[in-house]
């Protein structure tokens, strides 16, 4: 079982890392990620050792709230009663009314579910229930006993906008704070007080009221105290658990100086650090408040992803047309879609033509014709015309939810450059608070008054923030592979994105990667004095052709079938295996084939045929001879031509010192031709799939960290194999599990590219973690006196309120300049590009 659940209460990297350790080490747990910067689990567990209720109330004891993100995007919020929910699902293997009846029964009497009901025609179960008593799973599991299966109908996939939760705590907050700031700071900058209120008349009263505008700000802040304390009692201390010790030791040390204030103190009133306490409390708060907003832009990518699909679908019923939510669509409806609109599933065209824009999956920017039977996609725009289409995929199974599930699934993952980070945050906490409590102890011992060690307690235990460390790698992964996304770009995991950066030799297929994959006819040369023009001898090449299966075969019939001439018929038609064909048509015997067939034949090659013959050879392209009763006649050539892009792609790659490889099983001369054309250092040819894994086995050996770039099919066990494995998918198959990279687009330069924006998020990485340890490293020494024990400057004693804002803006910082990534734009093909055929 794998779910995903949003997590409310965390705080800091240490809470996400205790949440990790505590299902870590319950049984039946196969995998648990806690995402800080998104605020989200994924957890994967075996259900016949442990139950999600398990899970989540084992998080709960932690102080943390669960909300379910099931398969429609709907919110389960674990805590206790709430609104029922209602949902739909799809009962596969019903065969009577009476199978209905049963599952009815069945769910009725289960705790939770308030109403069920089971449509046989629809073949539809209608569940209203209590998320809080059951939960899905349970329902699935239940309806499986009885031999059925269920299958949620997906509602509309998005990413709603979350509020803001710390936006009225800010506010309320800083109510309290700026007049408690100013009584406490007021006479210091010259602000004349009321009598009533002034420290040195009353004393008592002065203190009582900073007490009055302190407690409301301490309860508006507990979940720091909350959470912060239940983490230190169970040996886990984290953020939280730093500023309330921090804030309480200044609250209970204002409390201890009431007994003074009431006999009269004036220096007792001094000595109240309640302004300190609260002006933490809310400067973290403003700090969490632009965390959030911060860490909200980080998903914009999938957001954009998200909205791409419309909410209304025209669905064709007979005569009508009804327009319904995108989520009523299954399989097998049959949809109108007018100009302008958007297609609301996957699905293959029935009748109509038009124009559709698929810029988003293909990167193509001009529209794309479709007629009967062409391929429809999710969220693609329509101009042009109006079609009806037969839906083949809807909801989670399209294409663009593919898309959407593998950038998700890449968020989730760690880098290998997280763990030193995580490593450092597990440690970091104890750390601090024995710093604090031994810098403390120090000035005491230097002869300071208590006051003077409580501020370096507290300046230590606020400016100390792990959450810096625990934000650097996750935000730049979300925004680097949210961004990739955009481009078409699908990196599966952080890993990936982490070795893609490192690749220094790349290894290309040829057939269908570097090339078309169709052949395609680029010469038809008729010999001089044979009498036949170019539109018959291709006529009669075709005509021999149409009996093979030949891929080269199959180009030459199609350029034939353009022209609108039928085919001669054929008699005595016979294959010469590795050499050509052979038949008669109309009396006369006709051959096709290379130089081993001519020489069996005892032809004469005219030198001008030989000439071109070996030209267009060396240009990477099939030259065929043409015979009439063994005299040649005329050289047709076929070629596989390469990707307008594939040229740019491969000088991009030798500028960025990656040694660039071809493998194929095509012959010699051919493969160095193209490999020539496009400036490939490296060509391996009439090499098998396996011989592909042994090229791949022997660049690692020589220390290379390897990319193998393939379509994914043939190519699997080398992509398998590399470093990092690139598929091209072309836009729709972006399930390619041997892959680690999908290319969506048919673009060659965007292999370049996806290193290009590997490297950047690297680099962005270790800024941040940089930035994150050095904050910490000078930050830290600071507040526990060291340039004060070092020059007597009292000036240079950081002030907790100061410690408490350096704290925040820190993890702030990390987040911003993750955000810079947002700006990275993929490298653009020169204005005019070569694009020879046979190149």
């Amino acid at each position: 079982m794998k779910k995903t659940y949003n997590v409310e209460g965390m705080e800091c990297v240490a809470c996400a890392q205790s949440i990790e350790r505590a299902l870590a080490k319950k049984e039946g747990v196969i995998k648990a990620v806690v995402n800080y910067s998104n605020n989200k689990l994924y957890v994967t567990w075996n259900p016949e050792l442990l139950s999600a209720k398990d899970l989540e109330d084992l998080v709960k004891k932690g102080g943390f709230t669960l909300t379910c993100e099931d398969s429609s995007g709907e919110q389960e919020t674990l805590r206790g009663p709430r609104e029922p929910l209602h949902k739909e699902f799809l009962v596969q293997g019903m065969e009577c009314v009476a199978c209905a009846q049963s599952i009815e029964r069945v769910l009725s009497r289960r705790d939770g579910v308030e109403k069920a009901v089971v449509n046989y025609a629809t073949g539809k179960l209608y569940l209203t229930y209590d998320p809080s008593r059951i939960k899905t799973d349970e329902v699935m599991s239940q309806v499986a006993k009885l031999g059925f299966t269920l299958q949620e109908v997906v509602k509309k996939e998005g990413l709603r906008p979350v509020k803001n939760p710390y936006g009225r705590r800010l506010f309320w907050s800083a109510v309290f704070t700026v007049p408690l700031l100013i009584l406490a700071m007021g006479p210091m900058l010259g602000m004349p007080l009321p009598k009533g209120l002034s420290m040195d008349h009353s004393p008592l009263t002065f203190g009582i009221v900073q007490l009055l505008l302190t407690l409301p700000v301490l309860f508006i802040g507990r979940r720091f105290y909350v959470s912060g304390f239940a983490n230190l009692f169970r040996g886990h201390p984290n953020m939280d658990t730093l500023i309330a010790l921090g804030t309480s030791a200044s609250f209970l040390f204002s409390l201890s100086r009431f007994p003074s204030l009431a006999q009269g103190s004036h220096h007792a009133a001094h000595e109240l650090y309640f302004e300190s306490a609260v002006v933490i409390l809310t400067l973290i708060t403003l700090g969490k408040y632009l965390e959030n907003i911060s860490k909200g832009r980080t998903s914009d990518a999938i957001r954009k992803l998200t909205n791409l699909r419309p909410e209304r679908a025209l669905l064709v019923r007979g005569d009508e047309v009804l327009e319904v939510p995108v989520e009523d669509l299954v399989q097998g409806d049959l949809i109108l879609l007018k100009p302008g609109a958007s297609a609301p599933a996957d699905g293959v065209v029935e009748s109509g033509s038009n124009f559709m824009d698929e810029a988003m999956l293909t990167g193509e920017s001009l529209p794309v014709a479709k007629n009967a039977g062409d391929l429809i996609y999710t969220a693609t725009l329509s101009s042009g015309g109006t079609i009806r289409y037969r839906a083949t995929k809807v909801g989670q199974e399209t294409a663009l939810s593919a898309i959407i599930r593998l950038v998700e699934d890449a968020q989730a993952t760690k880098a290998p450059i997280a763990r030193l980070a995580d490593i450092i945050s597990g440690y970091f906490v104890p750390v601090v608070m024995s710093l604090a409590v031994l810098a403390a102890l120090f000035w005491l011992l230097m002869g300071k008054e208590a006051a003077f060690a409580l501020t370096i307690l507290v300046s230590v235990l606020v400016i100390a923030c792990p959450c810096a460390l625990g934000l650097a790698t996750p935000t730049a992964i979300m925004v680097g592979t949210g961004k990739g996304a955009e481009h078409g770009i699908l990196i599966k995991s952080g890993e990936a994105l982490e070795q893609a950066h490192k690749i220094n030799a790349l290894i290309f297929d040829k057939t269908g990667t570097l090339t078309q994959g169709k052949p395609v006819v680029t010469q038809v040369l008729p010999a001089q004095g044979a009498s036949v023009s170019e539109k018959d001898l291709l006529r009669y090449v075709a005509s021999l052709e149409d009996h093979s299966e030949h891929p080269l075969g199959r180009a030459i019939v199609a350029a034939a079938q353009q022209q609108g001439e039928p085919l001669h018929h054929v008699e005595n038609f016979q294959t010469l295996t590795g050499r050509g064909l052979l038949g008669r048509i109309h009396g006369e015997g006709f051959a096709i084939g290379n130089d081993k067939m001519v020489q069996e034949r005892s032809a004469l090659i005219p030198q001008e045929l030989g000439e071109e013959a070996q030209a267009l050879a060396e240009d990477g392209k099939t030259p065929m001879y043409v015979l009439r009763e063994n005299r040649i006649i005329g050289l047709i050539a076929v070629a596989d031509t390469v990707k307008p892009s594939a040229k740019s792609a491969i000088e991009h790659l030798n500028a960025m010192g990656i040694r660039t490889i071809m493998v194929t099983g095509d012959n010699e001369r051919t493969a160095k031709a193209i490999a020539r054309s496009l400036n490939i250092s490296e060509v391996v040819s009439e090499v098998l799939p396996e011989d592909k894994i042994e090229k791949v086995g022997a660049l690692k050996k020589e220390g290379y960290l390897t990319a193998m770039v393939g379509d994914g099919i043939n190519d699997a066990p080398a992509l398998a194999a590399a470093h990092v494995g690139i598929a091209i998918g072309s836009g729709t198959d972006v399930a390619m599990e041997s892959a680690d990279v999908v290319l969506m687009h048919e673009d060659l330069l965007d292999v370049p590219r996806a290193i290009d924006l590997s490297r950047k998020t690297l680099r962005n990485i270790k800024q941040n973690l940089f930035w994150a340890f050095i904050y910490n490293i000078v930050g830290i020494p600071i507040a526990m006196g060291l340039l004060y024990w070092l020059t007597k400057n009292p000036a240079l004693l950081l002030n907790p309120m100061f410690a408490a804002a350096a704290m925040s803006l820190s993890s702030v910082s990390v987040l911003t300049n993750a955000l810079r990534l947002r700006a990275w734009k993929p490298f653009q093909a020169p204005a005019q590009e070569p694009s020879k055929k046979g190149e």
